[in-house]
């Protein structure tokens, strides 16, 4: 609703699926995105001409990804707002109905937040990192492939060093916790947030994000898991994709280290749309341009002193929720 809000569009249901359908018919998107993440009701939707979005994407060759968490909710105890995520219950039925709709990936979100008040605290990362490893096995056995999403969240004034220790002590307990539960590494792929100063403090060049996600990343994450997909976090388009690029130009890794992004994707796309048919194409234009620019991050390919294609500068908003 926020997105819509920020353009002035009534978010009904109708404008939605069109949003959608412009994003899902872009030409070329199939270059540089192989995958596609839905709500439950965009899951269910169709394009204009009556051919569901799951199938249109499918036969585009981007594998369709589902949203399966519920939302947080507040920790049980915690007097310094930290949240845990619902929907573990009904989890492996809701999967295996998504497979048969053609869902191949799901995604869960669980945050953490870095205060002075001591967050995240090892209660907090207990329910999260064990929660994480549940839904990952439950996905598995019902035929989806988990992304693994333990987001620190970019709220606060602590410093990268900070960040960086808050980092390796989640991302070593999360695989300690994925490897309880059996799951399989393989057949799975890892949503960090990049480690980044908080959102209070200025900003640490392009290199030395990607030194300190990396080095972390290595130092913790099992290189028998395939894929690294960084979430933007409220970063800017242009911010995120030079981070991203950073990070494929500084040493080598074992992982494909490659993007799933949401706002730092669609911010500039909403803004050239504005909900106006007359503006789908220019948008649609947009969205290209942004994506292959990430794909060429992606390789470390991406040259910034041609211009990002965005328009637009932070996206960062306190307690972000969606």
């Amino acid at each position: 609703k926020k997105r819509f809000d920020d353009i002035s569009l009534e978010c009904t249901d109708e404008n939605q699926r069109r949003y959608r359908e412009l994003l899902y018919t872009t030409p070329g998107l199939e270059d540089s995105v192989s995958g596609i993440i839905m709500f439950d009701a965009t899951f269910y939707q169709k394009d204009s001409s009556g051919k569901p979005f799951v199938q249109l994407l499918t036969e585009r060759g981007i594998l369709v990804g589902i949203k399966v968490d519920k939302g947080l909710k507040d920790l049980p105890g915690s007097t310094t707002g930290e949240q845990w995520t619902a929907g573990l219950d009904d989890l492996a039925e809701r999967c295996r109905n998504y497979y048969e709709g053609g869902a191949r990936f799901a995604k869960w979100r669980n945050v953490l937040k870095i205060s002075k008040e001591g967050n995240p605290t090892d209660a907090a990362i207990r329910d999260c990192t064990m929660t994480l490893a549940k839904y990952a096995t439950i996905c598995q056995a019902e035929g989806l492939v988990p992304i693994v999403e333990p987001e620190v969240m970019l709220d606060g004034d602590h410093d990268i060093g900070t960040a960086q220790r808050v980092h390796q002590k989640v991302w070593e307990a999360q695989y300690a916790m994925c490897q309880t539960y059996g799951m399989l590494l393989e057949g799975s792929l890892f949503k960090p947030s990049m480690v980044v100063p908080g959102a209070d403090l200025p900003k640490e060049k392009p290199e030395v994000v990607a030194a300190a996600t990396i080095d972390t990343l290595l130092r913790t994450v099992p290189a028998a898991m395939p894929g690294i997909t960084f979430l933007s976090g409220g970063q800017s388009e242009e911010e995120a994709t030079i981070h991203l690029n950073a990070m494929n130009s500084i040493r080598p890794t074992p992982w494909n280290v490659s993007f799933s992004f949401g706002r730092a994707l669609q911010a500039s796309v909403l803004k050239t749309w504005k909900g106006e048919d007359a503006n789908k194409a220019a948008a649609q234009q947009v969205l290209g341009a942004i994506a292959k620019a990430n794909g060429d991050a992606s390789m470390g390919k991406y040259d910034p002193s041609k211009g990002h294609p965005s328009s637009t500068g932070s996206l960062y908003v306190k307690d972000y929720v969606y």
